[in-house]
C-alpha cells in the first residue's frame, strides 16, 4: 500500500472530506503514538508502512518513550488534528487497526506490550477496540455508522 491508498483508506473509512483532512488525522495519531513508544518499537511498527507515513512515526517524534496515559494521548492527537475528543478517539481506533493489516503480528503485539490495558492502569485498550472487534469492515461500518459509539474519555 502507498501513501495515497493508504490516506485514501482512512479519508474512507472515517468519512472525511478530503485528504487533507485524513492526513491530519493520520499525523496527530502516529505522531502522538511515536512519542509513546520507544524509539525503536516506532521504527518496528513503522517499517511496513508507506514511507511518507513511517515518517510520522519515527522522522517527526523529537523524544519516543514518554509517559502518557490513554486520555493525554486522545487530547495531544485532538489538539494537533483539531477534533473533538470522541471524534480523535475514534479516528485514532480506526488508524490503529489499519495499520495493523499492513504490519507483522508481532509488531503490533510489541505495540499492546508497550501501553497498559488494564482498566484500572492507563486505558490503552481502547486504542484498539476496532481491531478487537474484527476490524473495520462492512459490518462495523454497517454497526456504528462511521461514528463514536463509546465515551472515550
Amino acid at each position: 500500500m502507498n501513501f495515497d491508498e493508504f490516506t485514501g483508506e482512512v479519508q474512507h473509512r472515517l468519512e472525511l472530506p478530503g485528504t487533507g483532512e485524513a492526513v491530519r488525522a493520520i499525523r496527530a495519531t502516529l505522531m502522538t503514538l511515536g512519542q509513546r513508544i520507544p524509539k525503536g518499537n516506532a521504527e518496528d511498527l513503522a517499517a511496513s508502512l508507506p514511507m511518507e507515513i513511517k515518517w510520522y512515526m519515527t522522522g517527526a517524534v523529537h523524544e519516543h518513550g514518554q509517559r502518557f496515559d490513554w486520555k493525554e494521548f486522545v487530547t495531544r492527537v485532538s489538539e494537533i488534528e483539531g477534533t473533538d475528543r470522541p471524534d480523535t478517539a475514534y479516528h485514532a481506533q480506526v488508524i490503529v487497526d489499519l495499520v495493523s493489516t499492513l504490519v507483522p503480528p508481532s509488531d503490533l503485539q510489541q505495540l499492546r506490550n508497550q501501553l497498559p490495558e488494564s482498566e484500572d492502569d492507563e486505558n490503552w485498550r481502547k486504542l484498539f477496540e476496532v481491531v478487537d472487534a474484527g476490524g473495520w469492515g462492512d459490518a462495523q461500518e454497517a454497526q456504528t455508522g462511521g461514528a463514536p459509539q463509546d465515551d472515550f474519555s
